[in-house]
């Protein structure tokens, strides 16, 4: 009898305990929507966790309905978690964008109304008594677990930047030797061609002129020499 009373006590104290941190972890995220509402944007956060978060805590409400017996504190937690977590979400709802609101009411719809009508239809119809209570109950260890994962879908974008950037770098190390120098045409010959095309004509014509002007110069002086020596034999 002392032994039970001592185990009762026991799980009370570790039940409250667990509620009080259940209950810091559901707070957790108001740093968070504080960000949202000084912005008036979900700036790129994500509704998965707060979608999991929600239906985790509706099938725990389930599952302490099933299990009767100290189920109490089960209730009370996962009553006032499902509260959080709906104000969470119509937050969440208010501030995104058309797109994020879509996607997030069909989470909401998936996890709270498909999948939990599922598992309490099957439970129900399917299993009784000890055997409900453990599936149950194995199902809702499982969600527990996913809502400390869901976060984890922010790391998808950084994993990939991470490999293409790790590529890069492969590359480089790869094919940072065979750098070969460029040889350049040499173009100024031919851009001065091109701004000239008549350079060569223009130059042939000049010599031609020259030397037109050397042989009228050497027959004038014939003629001039001409002229002045019947002067000088006059003389």
């Amino acid at each position: 009898m002392a032994a039970n009373i001592h185990d009762q006590s026991f799980s009370i104290v570790f039940g409250l305990l667990g509620n009080i941190l259940s209950f810091f972890v559901y707070l957790a995220p108001l740093p968070t929507f504080y960000k949202i509402f000084k912005k008036k944007s979900t700036e790129g956060f994500q509704s998965i966790p707060y979608s999991v978060a929600l239906f985790s805590a509706m099938l725990l409400l389930y599952y302490a309905f099933l299990k009767q017996h100290d189920a109490v504190m089960l209730i009370t937690i996962n009553s006032i978690g499902s509260c959080i977590e709906s104000i969470y979400l119509i937050f969440y709802l208010i501030y995104a964008t058309k797109t994020a609101r879509i996607y997030t009411t069909k989470l909401v719809i998936f996890f709270n109304i498909v999948a939990l009508g599922l598992i309490i239809l099957v439970t129900l119809v399917f299993f009784k008594g000890h055997l409900r209570v453990s599936i149950v109950g194995w199902i809702c260890a499982i969600f527990s677990v996913c809502v400390f994962a869901a976060p984890l879908s922010i790391i998808t974008p950084n994993i990939l930047g991470f490999s293409f950037g790790i590529t890069q770098m492969i590359l480089y190390i790869v094919y940072r030797g065979e750098t070969k120098a460029l040889v350049l045409p040499d173009s100024n010959n031919k851009v001065q061609l091109e701004q000239f095309p008549n350079a060569n004509n223009v130059q042939q014509s000049t010599v031609n002129q020259n030397q037109e002007g050397a042989m009228n110069y050497g027959v004038a002086g014939m003629i001039s020499n001409s002229q002045v020596v019947p002067s000088e034999l006059n003389v």
